[in-house]
């Protein structure tokens, strides 16, 4: 009887104190969120008066919230500023919805941050000048957005980013020389932007670069053939830009990790034939080309 009285008493103390460490601030947070993403109208909804470690998509460690997967869930609206405060947040996947408005600027401050996937939205501006300060994140997410503006230079400062996917934007400007401070970088994918200028020649430092998609951009000058010397390099895509040659010269005859290899129309009708068996028909499979991240 005392033994089954015992383990009442801490039944009772555990379910309280498990909500109770949750602090009121990080609360406040999903309450916004909830508000400003229309939350009584998500695939799966919150019950508000329900434990906060009940709540879908939500994962709580020791008192703190430490992801946010709301994936697919119907979130129509525009992200709080008060997002920021979730400091000990390691993953946010709020991608595949229909959010709008700008990415606050306040999200710069989550430096635990690991995953930070925003893709397939309506969101719109720049993205934060200052968001190479998650210097944790191995995967930045933001594909096929309104996004505009400049690729931060901060960017350069993420050494552990692996994945960086930003295609079917609105950037603009340069490729920044800070890119080939990615150390870790396995897959960038620029395109469909209106990225303009050359493609740094630091970016042939990236060791680890398996792909790395640049088509449907403005680039222009020589071709980049300098990148060809990466070590790791599986597939690239370089079409439709306005770059002014290109020459087979510095593609060694043995560098055949390529898997698939397509270059800007203007470009390949020079020397097409010396490396046609880098390219793949339109029959054959492609299933070596398909990366995937760690963390899925």
């Amino acid at each position: 009887m005392k033994q089954a009285f015992f383990v009442l008493v801490i039944l009772m103390l555990n379910g309280p104190l498990v909500s109770a460490n949750i602090s009121s601030q990080e609360k406040k947070v999903l309450t916004d969120l909830y508000t400003s993403t229309n939350g009584a109208h998500w695939k799966v909804t919150w019950d508000l008066n329900s434990p906060v470690t009940e709540w879908y998509g939500v994962k709580v460690e020791g008192g703190k919230i430490v992801s946010l997967n709301l994936f697919n869930n119907n979130l129509q609206g525009v992200l709080p500023i008060s997002l920021g405060n979730l400091l000990f947040l390691e993953e946010l996947n709020l991608a595949f919805n229909t959010l709008s408005g700008e990415i606050p600027e306040t999200i710069t401050k989550l430096r635990k941050l690991k995953v930070l996937r925003l893709g397939k939205n309506k969101l719109e501006g720049e993205i934060p000048e200052d968001i190479g300060n998650l210097e944790k994140l191995v995967i930045m997410e933001m594909f096929d957005n309104g996004l505009s503006g400049n690729l931060p230079v901060s960017i350069g400062k993420m050494k552990v980013l692996k994945l960086l996917y930003l295609s079917y934007n609105y950037l603009s400007g340069k490729i920044p020389a800070e890119v080939g401070n990615l150390e870790s970088l396995e897959r960038l994918e620029l395109a469909d932007n209106e990225i303009e200028g050359e493609v740094p020649y630091g970016i042939a430092k990236l060791s680890n670069l398996k792909a790395m998609t640049l088509a449907e951009n403005k680039l222009t000058g020589n071709f980049p053939e300098h990148i060809f010397s990466m070590p790791n390099l599986k597939l690239l895509q370089m079409q439709n830009n306005n770059f002014e040659a290109f020459t087979s010269n510095h593609i060694a005859q043995d560098h055949t990790q390529l898997a698939l290899l397509d270059i800007d129309k203007r470009a390949d009708r020079y020397e097409k034939n010396k490396f046609k068996d880098l390219f793949i028909p339109s029959t054959t499979g492609t299933a070596e080309t398909t990366f995937e991240d760690d963390d899925n």
